[in-house]
């Protein structure tokens, strides 16, 4: 099983906007981090999808090893 690339070790402080549907790049490749700009093609990974709850900054993560996706839970600390 292919393995994603780490992006960067922290989270990446993104303001969505509730209603909004967003694609969580998963692959680590894109350069519009935390978002999937097709750089997956060719790999296993595709992208989540997730709909915004309400406006707020939400801290996604971008090591691409959260429990939690697309939303960080810490796990960049123990790479």
């Amino acid at each position: 099983m292919e393995q994603p690339v780490i992006a960067q070790k922290s989270p990446i402080p993104v303001d969505l906007k509730k209603g909004e549907t967003y694609y969580y790049c998963t692959c680590g490749k894109s350069d519009k981090q935390p978002f999937c700009n097709g750089a997956h093609e060719g790999t296993s990974f595709t992208p989540t999808a997730f709909t915004a709850e309400k406006d707020e900054t939400a801290y996604l993560c971008a090591c691409k090893h959260t429990n939690n996706p697309p939303y960080c839970d810490g796990s960049h600390e123990n790479l």
